[in-house]
């Protein structure tokens, strides 16, 4: 399997604090089935975002832990003024492997009306955002149709592997159940910070997406998807099965 979201680096944010906890993370992960792992350190307004630094403590790392799993850097874009603007200017510094997608995190409480046109602008810019977990988001994940309209117009979606499991509580699982049933997920992922609460493991949630939507939508999220975006090749899900209910006035109107 292929993590492409993980708080990895020792020190820079609310992940790991030391090195030794983040080589326990990486040994725990391939324990479990991970081969590669992507090192996403937040860049938003609490956790001032380096990538001179995290590249650093990125080779570190994968010269402490060895030949697997591999490390590759990324981060937890928030979506906010500066950083639109730092990736507008500089579109390689926040992705994945300096490729085309980028992690794309929502504040809690607020939703931007404008988020399509942020949207549209990064992408000519050649970014191609990668929603991360919409289901543990109050205001995203009773709203599938925009979710939606955004995978139509090029956007991926990230649900993370233990929301799907219930650790983060009835609400985020049923919305990520829903969202699987309704072709809204594209990549799953472990969104790891430590070794207890949220660990960098996989394989349960592998086990159960298996067992209930099939082999091969399992091999899919967790691998051949996942593998596309480390190698930043181009992904065309399909449509998302939707249906929009139409509103009242319309139904007289018609």
């Amino acid at each position: 399997m292929i993590d492409i979201h993980c708080h990895l680096l020792p020190g820079v944010d609310d992940g790991p604090p030391d090195e030794a906890t983040a080589i326990a993370m990486c040994r725990l992960a391939a324990q479990n089935g991970t081969t590669d792992l992507v090192a996403t350190p937040h860049a938003n307004s609490r956790f001032p975002y380096s990538p001179e630094q995290n590249e650093q403590k990125r080779l570190a790392l994968e010269a402490a832990v060895g030949p697997e799993p591999r490390i590759h850097r990324g981060c937890d874009f928030r979506l906010s003024y500066d950083n639109i603007e730092a990736a507008l200017a500089d579109p390689s510094r926040f992705t994945i492997n300096g490729g085309r997608y980028l992690l794309v995190e929502f504040a809690e409480a607020v939703i931007s009306h404008g988020s399509s046109e942020i949207f549209a602008r990064l992408g000519q810019v050649g970014l191609t955002p990668i929603i991360t977990h919409p289901e543990r988001n109050a205001m995203l994940r009773g709203n599938r149709s925009r979710l939606a309209v955004w995978i139509q117009r090029g956007c991926l979606i990230q649900v993370t592997g233990q929301s799907l499991l219930g650790h983060f509580g009835s609400h985020a699982r049923d919305a990520a159940i829903t969202m699987m049933n309704a072709g809204l997920v594209h990549v799953i992922a472990s969104d790891g910070h430590d070794l207890e609460k949220r660990p960098p493991v996989l394989a349960d949630c592998f086990a159960y997406v298996s067992d209930r939507w099939g082999d091969e939508v399992a091999g899919q999220l967790f691998l051949e998807v996942p593998r596309a975006v480390l190698e930043s090749r181009v992904i065309k899900p399909p449509a998302p099965r939707i249906r929009h209910r139409r509103k009242w006035w319309a139904f007289w109107r018609s």
